[in-house]
């Protein structure tokens, strides 16, 4: 299986519609976030450090991620809006797209969040080395190094 990583930028793929029903099918909310907040205007993943990326298995899109600014840990980036579809969940697609997205955050942050909804989130996340941060344990960090340039993710492809 060949995973496409690919920038989404200007506009959010058609197929977003099928990955934002099947989250919201399970009980998860934010790809409908991510798809109201995109239209609204309210985050577009431009700016410095943000990226949003998409997983794609042929023309297929099988995930998306994106990272933003931490607005609750100056200098520091979060992950958001991760999901992956569930057929293609446990092939290594989630773990490529958030290594795309750590190796990104290189060059603008040595610090990355993430706000895992779900015990299995909290478990993937884990295995990449985010620990709980914060008096309520609901902010995970990983430090990573920074690299004064980072390169560029879109059109990485990797065969699983």
């Amino acid at each position: 299986m060949t995973v496409d990583i690919r920038v989404i930028r200007d506009r959010l793929p058609r197929e977003i519609a099928d990955l934002e029903s099947e989250a919201r099918q399970e009980g998860h909310l934010h790809i409908t976030r991510l798809v109201d907040e995109w239209w609204a205007g309210d985050i577009r993943f431009e700016r410095d450090g943000e990226i949003l990326l998409g997983a794609y298995v042929g023309e297929a899109l099988a995930g998306v991620g994106g990272m933003t600014l931490e607005p609750a840990l100056s200098g520091a980036l979060r992950m958001r809006r991760f999901y992956v579809s569930s057929e293609m969940r446990r092939h290594g697609i989630g773990r490529l797209l958030a290594l795309a997205l750590l190796n990104h955050a290189r060059a603008f942050s040595g610090v990355v969040t993430v706000h895992p909804g779900n015990p299995g989130a909290v478990k993937f996340w884990g295995a990449l080395g985010f620990r709980r941060y914060g008096p309520d344990g609901d902010i995970h960090r990983l430090e990573i190094a920074r690299i004064p340039a980072g390169r560029d993710v879109s059109g990485a492809s990797f065969t699983l």
